[in-house]
């Protein structure tokens, strides 16, 4: 049980994060939603030690509060955004286990917003780096490590092609390669 009177949230303030999860927890209240995305999970990705605090409490409320499922799925999005993050999710491995499954329910009726919640999906399974690098699979532009060589290489997907290049800063993308599709018995990992 977290100590509310030493645990600061992304204003710099104790105690006002467990009152507005009271107030979530008893009704429906947008504005105290709104409060509490802005203290827990600041413009949707600044993390503090209230934000891991309020996860159980949050988890609790996931199965039948979707602000909820979204807020704690946020918030462990975060947790490479906090120089403790990893620690403090340690702290709570059964309200995690229980969010992905949350997740993995709610994305198998292919929701409008499944994108983030794959990322959310992601996040919860430790995937930290690629659930922040997910993006629109349809027209984006991804920075990765070469599985051959490690070098940085610009994978583009959608309007201006699908290719992967060497992005150079005066010339754009050099040496460009039209995408393959990978053999899935070759990839060991969801980042490969």
């Amino acid at each position: 049980m977290a100590d509310w009177t030493q645990v600061v949230d992304a204003h710099g303030v104790v105690g006002r994060v467990p009152l507005l999860l009271d107030q979530v927890e008893r009704e429906e209240v947008p504005e105290a939603w709104d409060e509490l995305w802005d203290r827990l999970c600041l413009h949707g990705e600044t993390v503090s030690v209230a934000s891991f605090a309020a996860l159980p409490r949050l988890a609790a409320l996931a199965p039948a509060c979707a602000q909820a499922l979204e807020l704690a799925s946020a918030i462990v999005r975060g947790t490479l955004r906090h120089p403790d993050g990893k620690a403090l999710l340690a702290g709570c491995p059964n309200e995690v286990d229980r969010l992905r499954e949350l997740v993995d329910q709610r994305l198998r009726t292919r929701p409008a917003d499944y994108n983030r919640l794959f990322g959310d999906l992601l996040a919860l399974a430790g995937q930290y780096h690629w659930s922040a690098s997910m993006g629109d699979f349809t027209d984006d532009f991804y920075a990765v490590s070469c599985p051959d060589c490690e070098a940085e290489v610009t994978i583009a997907v959608g309007d201006y092609g699908s290719y992967a290049a060497i992005r150079d800063w005066d010339q754009g993308d050099t040496e460009r390669r039209p995408l393959r599709p990978a053999q899935p018995e070759k990839l060991r990992d969801p980042g490969r």
